[in-house]
């Protein structure tokens, strides 16, 4: 294995040293995903001089096997599947809807607390970085990138800790830029990466989201 991170903010830190052309643009947004992108986000915000805000979105994990995948939630009604998942692990379509509303619920309770009663942030004509602490298959993030276009994001970065090299390399497919830290070719799973990695809570998510209130009316007034 290969040297691993101390934790999320030494991660935020490296992808902000790979994301200065970004610094000082009152067109950039940072849009982590929680809970874990939040804390990698809000050290790519700082160091970019960027406004800071959340993007939810929610793996459908398969019944008793929740870790695993088999598609991802965003708002706006984008729904991905992963066909071969469901087909081999003979996942019914209500079964599917059953997770689907669960995670939704949750979806719509995160947007609640995190936010604080604060908008959505407008993407429209903006270069969204869009954070997270790692990724496996991928399924979340290309919901996210679903979504973002649907909003008319102009450009979509991809800013990720650790992910496996195919999962990365098709990314790169898909937005206009990637950038990482960490791309293994054998991965099975993000903690392994990392020294420290504690569940993030939502009363932290909620702290970094109030830290960087600040940073997002200064460049309100700047656009």
């Amino acid at each position: 294995m290969e040297r691993r991170l101390k934790d999320r903010s030494e991660a935020g830190r490296l992808l902000a040293h790979k994301l200065t052309g970004y610094a000082n643009r009152p067109d950039v947004i940072v849009l982590a995903l929680p809970r874990g992108g939040v804390p990698v986000g809000f050290e790519i915000a700082r160091a970019l001089n960027a406004p800071l805000d959340i993007f939810v979105v929610r793996k459908l994990g398969v019944p008793g096997q929740e870790e695993l995948a088999m598609g991802a939630i965003a708002r706006g009604g984008v729904r991905l599947l992963n066909d071969e998942v469901i087909e081999d692990m003979r996942i019914t379509e209500d079964e599917i809807e059953l997770v689907e509303t669960r995670e939704r619920e949750e979806m719509e309770r995160r947007e609640r607390v995190y936010r604080g009663g604060r908008p959505a942030p407008e993407v429209q004509g903006r270069t969204v970085i869009l954070v997270d602490d790692g990724i496996a298959t991928g399924f979340t993030m290309r919901a996210a990138i679903e979504t973002l276009r649907k909003l008319g994001a102009a450009r979509i970065v991809i800013a990720v800790a650790v992910g496996p090299l195919s999962t990365v390399e098709g990314l790169k497919r898909e937005v206009d830029e990637v950038v990482s830290v960490m791309t293994p070719e054998f991965f099975y799973a993000i903690s392994p990466w990392y020294e420290h990695f504690p569940q993030v809570t939502d009363q932290e998510v909620y702290d970094l989201l109030e830290m960087a209130a600040p940073q997002r009316s200064l460049m309100a007034t700047m656009e």
